[in-house]
């Protein structure tokens, strides 16, 4: 008997609960379904979007590794053409380099037309406090010999003191053994001019006359004494005027017209 009850209790509560169902959705209007529609539809479309990108990004694989086949095999072609680039470039850099070498020889030979004259280049050179010797890439095959004096564009760089078959090397004006018999200014006073033992980049002019009349700037030649050098070579300018208590010792420092640093083309006087 209390189990029939129990049952019946059970029954009449889903009932009410069925009632009140229909209750409510027969208050409900259409436009609140379409609300419903809507949100769920908000829910749903991104699950949906995202399920269909994933299946696109699968199904692309195929296309994914063959792009990166084809961008391998065009860096690997682009590197090639890279190098290939470079070595032209290198290539063009020589030649410029050489016409830039001719182009000092022709302007060389056509400043010192009234010499005789052998075109060479520095091919090495040992410089220290006491020498400075550069080497050039002619010799005895090509006529030279030990004398002769030795010039660049802007002016004398030294003398041959030694020959092989194919260099030569040349004593330069920085050389502290070096002297050459000078000439400074419009008055042409005499002046030798020698390698500077306390500043290597500069030259030092001694035996100056007491009547010399000298000021900064001047350009000081070769004299054409002394059987070495002919006359009128340019040196370099006067930078400073050193006097002294004995007016005999005073001397002058001479800023080289060569710039020896930077010195390639040379050329041999041969006459």
């Amino acid at each position: 008997m209390y189990k029939n009850k129990k049952t019946g209790i059970i029954g009449i509560i889903i009932t009410v609960i069925i009632l009140i169902t229909i209750v409510i959705i027969s208050n409900i209007k259409i436009e609140d379904f379409s609300h419903i529609g809507g949100a769920l539809s908000s829910f749903v479309m991104p699950v949906q979007n995202g399920i269909t990108y994933l299946k696109n990004k699968f199904t692309g694989n195929n296309t994914f590794f063959s792009d990166m086949s084809t961008l391998k095999e065009e860096n690997k072609s682009l590197k090639e053409r890279n190098s290939e680039l470079e070595k032209s470039l290198r290539e063009l850099e020589i030649i410029k380099s050489e016409n830039e070498t001719l182009k000092e020889y022709v302007n060389l030979k056509d400043k010192y037309t009234e010499y005789t004259t052998i075109p060479g280049y520095v091919i090495n050179k040992n410089t220290s406090n006491y020498s400075n010797i550069i080497v050039i890439n002619i010799g005895e095959n090509d006529g030279l010999k030990v004398g002769m004096p030795v010039i660049a564009d802007e002016g004398l760089v030294g003398h041959v003191i030694s020959v092989t078959d194919s260099t030569a090397k040349v004593q330069t004006l920085l050389d502290t053994s070096s002297a050459v018999s000078s000439i400074v200014g419009t008055a042409r006073d005499s002046v030798v001019v020698k390698g500077n033992l306390e500043n290597t980049d500069m030259l030092k002019g001694t035996y100056i006359p007491t009547t010399a009349t000298l000021l900064e700037g001047d350009k000081v030649e070769t004299s054409g004494l002394g059987g070495i050098y002919p006359k009128g070579i340019t040196i370099g300018l006067v930078k400073k005027i050193v006097e002294t208590k004995n007016l005999t010792n005073r001397y002058i420092l001479i800023e080289p017209a060569v710039n020896f640093d930077k010195l390639e083309t040379v050329l041999v006087i041969t006459n």
